[in-house]
């Protein structure tokens, strides 16, 4: 069997062409075991590319843990790069994915850009104003440091207390992906922004559904469309508009997505 491993900014995935469907998706071992990094290709999630009637074709996803998971914003991203150079699409997409219908473009430079769904007003999550919760295609919790009590985003226990905001009561069963955000003097400089995902059960090194979420929250600080978000592995964009109801429309996730190798399993 072939696969295609892709990553954007540090967010990496084994991706498999199944139009054919002969991939069992339902052997949630074996998924886990090719997103292994010792014993396996090593990847944060697996996709699959399917076709889907009414669609340029459907993205199937799985977390590293090999369980079927909710939407994941860089995956997209590569697995419209991913169509594209399968010549499944040209330069636009129309792609169905757990959370529904989206839209993507790939740019000449090599930019993808995803549409992601309309977003609810932010919650309060936890004590004060420093957390609340977004679902951008997944479920997060934002963490905006305080910045007299941590020196920096660099230095911070992302493991630690990501691990237990996602495993906090307040998320039974499922749990939530958690993201830190340290606040820049300027709303206008890029945010610094670091992830622990559940399903991962780790910090990975960038989050597209994540630094959406944090990018809508910020611009209750003071940042303004489109924002820069500075995740681990790079540089990412999102770009929206307000709704009259407080949530967000026209939710756009930008940035690189590229293919690392390929090879056969």
């Amino acid at each position: 069997m072939q696969f295609h491993k892709y990553q954007g900014t540090g967010n990496d995935f084994v991706i498999i062409d199944d139009r054919a469907q002969q991939f069992d998706h339902t052997d949630h071992a074996r998924i886990a075991a090719l997103c292994h990094r010792r014993f396996g290709v090593g990847a944060d999630g697996l996709m699959l590319l399917r076709t889907r009637e009414g669609y340029d074709f459907e993205m199937v996803y799985f977390n590293a843990d090999g369980r079927p998971s909710t939407m994941c914003g860089n995956g997209g991203r590569c697995l419209v790069a991913f169509a594209k150079y399968l010549g499944v699409i040209k330069n636009d997409a129309h792609f169905l994915a757990v959370d529904g219908p989206h839209e993507a473009r790939v740019e000449t430079d090599g930019t993808v850009r995803l549409k992601m769904i309309d977003v609810a007003p932010a919650q309060l999550a936890g004590v004060g104003e420093d957390d609340v919760f977004l679902h951008t295609g997944s479920p997060h919790h934002i963490h905006f440091l305080d910045p007299e009590e941590h020196h920096s985003l660099a230095e911070f226990d992302v493991y630690g207390h990501g691990h237990s905001i996602r495993y906090d009561q307040a998320y039974d069963p499922a749990g939530v992906n958690v993201n830190f955000v340290q606040v820049p003097a300027d709303p206008g400089h890029p945010w610094p922004v670091r992830t622990y995902e559940r399903g991962v059960e780790d910090e990975t090194l960038s989050c597209g559904t994540g630094v959406t979420a944090v990018a809508l929250a910020a611009s209750a600080r003071g940042a303004s469309s489109p924002v820069q978000l500075q995740a681990a592995g790079g540089l990412l964009e999102v770009s929206f508009d307000h709704r009259p109801d407080g949530g967000f429309e026209n939710v756009w996730l930008s940035g690189p997505a590229v293919r690392v190798f390929g090879g056969e399993i």
